[in-house]
């Protein structure tokens, strides 16, 4: 039976079996054990201290010292013999190739140290010379922008942008980053066939602000004065523009509130965002907008009821002054007759865009006698619009082409009959001309019935918060807000 175990572990089993028989063998008898545990040892003098009771005989204490002091002669040698069998059986037991250390885990690699520099793109500067400044090649710089994925567009820049360049040890590029913008960068990277580009968005925290103003000289003012950006204070005109004209409607005392984004990147606030909420008092009266994103991912303001505050077409096509109102009687400046002027003349610098009040076909682009530079925007089967007196006509703005409301369709100018440079504005229907300022505008698409209960979901917390902070601050006002 035993020849079926190996000869290297019955050799183990062995010397391990002597070594327990030999500490068994020289283990003390219990009252040599007392008296070791009742005598203390002077190793420095060689002497021994009796710390046994007065009982017991100097003669008994000292032979028991003694037979200590042999037992430990005779177990030093024994430990002596246990660690050369064990140093045996270590031998034997593990194989000569074997190491008994764990072993090392390897150190992970590090990535290599690039070397970077960077430029902020000016005006005037290429792609071309912004690498020979890092020192690459214009050859390095055309395998660089004919690479993989998005590399291709290095080759747009922008002054403000900043460009940098990563080169290893060896000073061959390894990487390129340029940045859009906080938010946008292009990172092109080596590859082993060649460089690979990819466009990196980040995501900034948005965080909801709510403001609030009072009409006092102008929406302008009001807005800076309510910490709004001139961004901001445009497009809440821009949201509101349908029902209100904000050069002649707003009155001292109007007042609004409104809750938008700001965005933060790594805790650092870096811009505003969207208008979710807003409301304007006007003359008395409460116009709430509510930010909605339809199922095909269009965004647009509606009134809590799903009514769109955006109408079919813009009230006015350009922010300025009424220099001659829309009046049938009227004189005209330069003939000295009574000629009705069919349509509105806003006063504006010259250069300024005009905006097409809404969705159509151009029916006419170019010169028409004493209007001087004119573009006429048919919208469906009954109404259009006119544009007239421009320096110039916008680019792409030709007869037949599609046009969408709000998009350029010319400067304002001087051109055919005037005393200086306006925009003449007409609003006609079935041909008939109407006063643009007063004459009804039709809705814009309200929200679908299917989409009603989604829509009255998704603007129950903005109107829940607009409220509140709205309630919070009439708390806040206490009894100046009756007065006001």
């Amino acid at each position: 039976m035993l020849n079926k175990f190996p000869k290297k572990h019955l050799v183990a089993a062995g010397a391990l079996s002597a070594v327990i028989g030999l500490g068994l063998i020289l283990s003390p008898s219990t009252p040599v054990e007392a008296g070791r545990v009742s005598v203390s040892l002077d190793l420095e003098n060689g002497q021994t201290q009796e710390l046994t009771p007065q009982s017991e005989t100097t003669e008994t204490a000292n032979a028991a010292a003694d037979h200590s002091v042999e037992t430990i002669a005779v177990k030093e040698s024994a430990a002596e013999e246990a660690a050369a069998i064990a140093k045996s059986v270590e031998q034997i037991s593990v194989p000569a190739e074997t190491s008994l250390e764990e072993p090392r885990i390897a150190d992970v690699p590090q990535a290599p140290q690039l070397d970077w520099q960077s430029f902020k793109i000016k005006s005037g500067d290429s792609l071309s010379s912004l690498f020979k400044k890092a020192g690459y090649s214009s050859g390095l710089m055309l395998s660089v922008i004919h690479g993989d994925g998005d590399a291709k567009k290095l080759e747009r820049l922008y002054a403000g942008e900043t460009i940098a360049f990563a080169a290893n040890a060896e000073g061959e590029l390894e990487q390129i980053e340029l940045e859009r913008n906080r938010l946008e960068s292009l990172v092109i990277k080596r590859q082993d066939d060649g460089f690979s580009g990819e466009v990196v968005i980040q995501e900034p925290e948005a965080k909801p602000v709510f403001s609030h103003g009072k009409i006092d000289g102008s929406l302008y003012l009001a807005g800076k004065e309510a910490g709004l950006s001139d961004r901001l204070t445009m497009e809440l005109a821009g949201i509101f523009g349908w029902d209100i004209d904000f050069v002649y409607d707003i009155r001292k005392g109007d007042r609004f509130e409104v809750l938008y984004e700001e965005l933060y990147l790594d805790g650092e606030k870096i811009d505003t965002g969207r208008i979710l909420a807003a409301k304007f008092t006007n003359r008395g009266e409460d116009i709430t907008a509510l930010l909605y994103t339809d199922k095909q991912g269009n965004a647009d303001y509606y009134t809590p009821e799903g009514h769109s505050l955006r109408k079919a077409f813009l009230r006015t096509p350009i922010n300025a002054r009424v220099s001659s109102a829309f009046n049938l009687q009227r004189r005209h400046p330069v003939l000295d007759v009574v000629r009705p002027h069919e349509g509105t003349d806003y006063a504006a610098p010259p250069g300024t865009p005009i905006k097409a009040a809404g969705n159509g076909r151009i029916r006419f682009s170019g010169w028409k006698g004493g209007y001087g530079r004119t573009v006429v925007i048919q919208h469906g089967d009954n109404i259009s619009t006119l544009y007239a007196h421009m320096r110039a006509i916008a680019k792409g703005v030709r007869n037949g082409a599609r046009i969408k409301q709000g998009q350029t369709v010319g400067y304002v100018g001087s051109s055919g009959m005037v005393t200086g440079p306006h925009l003449h504005y007409e609003f006609r229907v079935n041909g008939s001309p109407r006063n643009s300022r007063t004459v009804k505008l039709p809705d814009a698409t309200p929200v679908p019935k299917a989409e009603m209960a989604t829509f009255k979901a998704s603007i129950q917390p903005l109107l829940a918060e607009l409220n509140e902070a709205s309630g919070e601050r009439q708390i806040a006002l206490g009894p100046k807000a009756k007065s006001e």
